[in-house]
Parts: structure tokens; C-alpha cells; sequence
């Protein structure tokens, strides 16, 4: 790639600078007392009054953690959503702005990638319905069970919520490890459009269920950014009517209460069996299985709470029941980090020699090994350019 950095203008460096530090949350003045000079300089310097020295750039931007190039490359995308996330109370911790920021720079990663290659991403989303005045469960059955016909879902369990999010919807979705406590984040912008990041260390079961509470905000509440953490009260409406949606899209009531009547047929107690079995047929967790059932009042009120003082419901009586199967396919954990769409787009940029290996691998937060995989096999597509096999325009 070419030095562009003569195309920038001084205001267009200071507004990337200003961007920079407030996302590494410095002052103006511990920025000024990095490169030596007053508050004043610094001011300067972001309202493009005065054009910063390359060495004054280098100590900035290492200060700010990122580098010269990313600052001066016309292609780069500054994004600004973290400071959105720092309105919201799960926010003040570093975990949840170590998220929002990795969300931030994946965004501005693939909406750069696009810019480059020419592309757009086509959006599919719902009319935005905001939440009606009164009790949000009906609206958000409602609203569930309608995004489910609208997407031809069925009655069947949601297997794969990423490609649901990202290849049907037109989301931004990433699934990336995030430390424990944090299940999701959901942001939107007016240009790059909803974004969602997921925590790859949970569980299939409740990395569905994240991503369907997510996609709540997209149909209700898309302009509110919202961090989901570990052991969240759903107290607000929004957030209540997020929780709802989700049950209702991944485990419709219809679908519930017919598995249930299938399973437990001419039978007199719920016992672990059945829970197994039902739970596997819908594709959620044994606890979520059953606090549904409780919801549903096909299970009295205090059931997992029962098999819970019992001995529990474990791995072991799963093998039993179901045998060794295979974990369900997620398509995204599977494929590596990084999205199948987002993955088209890296291969094709390094395939036209846009970017290089290195350059794609900080650009998505990728290690060696992790940006192989993503390029893996874009060599031997070489060998397919012919014109029998030329995509028709």
C-alpha cells in the first residue's frame, strides 16, 4: 500500500488523533506531556490549527495504542462508539471497555475492507418497532414469533444464530473470547449499521441465547447501545421485553408445548429423561429447558430448582440418554474468528494485493495462525480464474 498520508487533511489527523485518545481515555494534557508541550499544542493539533510532526505522531500514537500508519492511511475507519458504551452503567469496568473497543475496531476493520473493495453490505432488517406503552410480554411474543415467520424459521430450533444474524439479516456479528462475566454487546450506527460481538468462551446454548436477546435491540430499541454481563436482572421495560423476545424466538411457546406433550406422553412426573430429551429437541440448556417449562406452567414453579437439590441433571445422564453426539455445528466457532462474510472479504483484499498478511492480521485482531486460517486455500482459488466460472454481473 501507498503512503497516502499527504491526501489527510490537518483537521481530518486531529479529529483521528482526538478519536484516538478518548479511546485510550488520556487527557489532553498527559497527551501534551508525551510529546513535551502544552495543552495548547495538543488543542491545536486536534482542531487541525497546526499539523503534528512525524515524531510527535509516533509518541502519540504509541501512547494511544495504536500506530502512525492506522492514523495517516486514508482508508482507515474511525469509528466512535465506545464513548455510547460509556453512558451505560456495565460499561465502568475494564473487561466491558476492553469489548467495546475490540467491537469498535472489528467494525471499523470490515467497513474499511468494503470501502476498499467497492462493496456494501445490504441490510435486511425489520421495520424497528419501539415498545408500546403497557406489559412488553405480549409485544415481544408477538414480535418473536413474527421475525420467525418472516425469516421462514418454522418450528424448528435455532441452530446457528451467527448466520441467522449476519448472512440473513445483514448484521455485523463477531464471536470473539471475552472474559467471563460479559455475553454480548450490541451498538448501532447510522453508517456502518447494528453490530453485535459474542463471547466464544460460552456455551452454544447460551451464545444463542445472547445473540437472540441482541437481536431484540435491533427490532425494538436498535438506536440504544447495551452490554449484556453476567447475571443481569432484566429491571428496565427495554430490557424485560429483550429477555422475552428471546425466549419466544428461540423456544416458541407453540413448539415448547408440543414437544413437551410428545415426550412426556402418558406419563405422570417430569423426570431427567424427559428434560434431556426435550431439551435436545428445541436446542436449549437443561436449565433453560426447564425455567421455560416453569414459564409455560407445564412444570411447577421451583422444578430446576428441585433437580438442582437432587443431584442435578449432568453430562453423564446426557451420554446416557442421547449417546456421544456430536456438539451442534456453529458456524462461525467452527469456521475460526472471524465471520464467513467479513473472511470473504480479507481473502479478497490480500488476493488483489490491497493488504498485506500482516496488515490483515492487526487490522482483525488476528494472530499469525489465526489470519492463515482465514487466507487458507486463497492461493489454489487462483487456479479457478477462468471465465467459465466468472461470477455473471
Amino acid at each position: 500500500m501507498t503512503d497516502t498520508s499527504e491526501r489527510l487533511s490537518n483537521h481530518e489527523i486531529g479529529e483521528r488523533l482526538r478519536l484516538a485518545r478518548e479511546g485510550v481515555k488520556l487527557t489532553q494534557s498527559q497527551a501534551a506531556e508525551v510529546i513535551g508541550a502544552a495543552r495548547t499544542t495538543i488543542v491545536a493539533i486536534e482542531q487541525g490549527k497546526r499539523r503534528i510532526q512525524m515524531d510527535e505522531l509516533q509518541k502519540l500514537a504509541t501512547s494511544y495504542q495504536t500506530s502512525a500508519n492506522v492514523i495517516l492511511r486514508r482508508e482507515a475507519v474511525h469509528l466512535d462508539m465506545v464513548p455510547r458504551f460509556r453512558k451505560l452503567d456495565d460499561s465502568k469496568d475494564i473487561d466491558v471497555e476492553r469489548a467495546t473497543r475490540l467491537l469498535n475496531d472489528l467494525v471499523s476493520a470490515e467497513v474499511e475492507l468494503e470501502n476498499a473493495l467497492g462493496v456494501t453490505r445490504a441490510r435486511n432488517y425489520p421495520p424497528e418497532r419501539p415498545i408500546l406503552p403497557g406489559e412488553v410480554r405480549s409485544q415481544a411474543e408477538q414480535d418473536a414469533q413474527e421475525l420467525r415467520d418472516w425469516l421462514g424459521l418454522g418450528s424448528g430450533p435455532i441452530m446457528d444464530i451467527v448466520s441467522i444474524l449476519d448472512l440473513q439479516l445483514g448484521i455485523r456479528v463477531y464471536v470473539r473470547p471475552l472474559h467471563g462475566k460479559v455475553s454480548g454487546l450490541f451498538a448501532y450506527d447510522e453508517a456502518a449499521g447494528a453490530c453485535i460481538l459474542l463471547n466464544a468462551n460460552h456455551s452454544h446454548e447460551r451464545l444463542t441465547q445472547t445473540g437472540a436477546h441482541e437481536l431484540a435491540h435491533v427490532i425494538s430499541t436498535r438506536h440504544q447501545p447495551e452490554v449484556l454481563t453476567e447475571g443481569e436482572r432484566f429491571a428496565s421495560r427495554e430490557e424485560r421485553y429483550a429477555n422475552i423476545f428471546q425466549r419466544n424466538f428461540i423456544a416458541p411457546a407453540r413448539v415448547v408445548r408440543q414437544r413437551f406433550a410428545e415426550i412426556t406422553a402418558g406419563q405422570s412426573h417430569l423426570t431427567r429423561r424427559h428434560v434431556i430429551l426435550i431439551a435436545h429437541a428445541i436446542s436449549l440448556s437443561r436449565e433453560a429447558t426447564v425455567r421455560r417449562l416453569e414459564e409455560l406452567k407445564l412444570a411447577r414453579e421451583g422444578t430446576w430448582d428441585w433437580f438442582q437439590g437432587n443431584g442435578g441433571i449432568t453430562d453423564a445422564q446426557v451420554r446416557e440418554v442421547l449417546g456421544d453426539i456430536p456438539r451442534p455445528n456453529i458456524s462461525v466457532v467452527l469456521k475460526g474468528m472471524v465471520p464467513p462474510r467479513l473472511a470473504l472479504l480479507a481473502r479478497e483484499a490480500w488476493k488483489q494485493e490491497l493488504y498485506s498478511e500482516g496488515q490483515l492480521a492487526r487490522l482483525l485482531h488476528l494472530d499469525r495462525h489465526g489470519i492463515r486460517e482465514v487466507l487458507d486455500g486463497a492461493e489454489r482459488e487462483e487456479g479457478e480464474a477462468d471465465e467459465l466460472v466468472k461470477i455473471l454481473r
